[in-house]
């Protein structure tokens, strides 16, 4: 298990997106189909492999780091409405983390 803060988490996504993004460039691919035929062994990787590997691998994080956000949202977002029955919420800047698996 370890800790992160959304910022972290951002920071995460803005780098794997700008990486994403030279890849499909290169590739005509956006990174969702080209991972689901990485993940079914369904692309000649032989010339290309060490791009494919690196592509499938920030790809996995991105959907990772997305997954973090969303949790760190919710548990926010619970934290926020507990006790407040339909009552304005403030919502005040902070940095909270969340524990993740490994």
């Amino acid at each position: 298990m370890s800790n992160i803060t959304i910022s972290e988490i951002l920071d995460d996504l803005r780098v794997a997106d700008e990486i994403l993004r030279k890849f499909e460039r290169r590739y005509w691919l956006a990174s969702a189909q080209f991972y689901e035929l990485y993940s079914q062994g369904r692309l000649d990787d032989g010339e290309h492999n060490d791009d494919f590997a690196e592509w499938a691998g920030v790809y996995q994080l991105k959907v990772r780091r997305e997954e973090a956000l969303r949790q760190l949202s919710e548990k926010r977002l619970s934290q926020l409405e507990q006790g407040r029955d339909g009552e304005l919420i403030g919502l005040e800047p902070q940095e909270p983390n969340i524990e993740l698996s490994a």
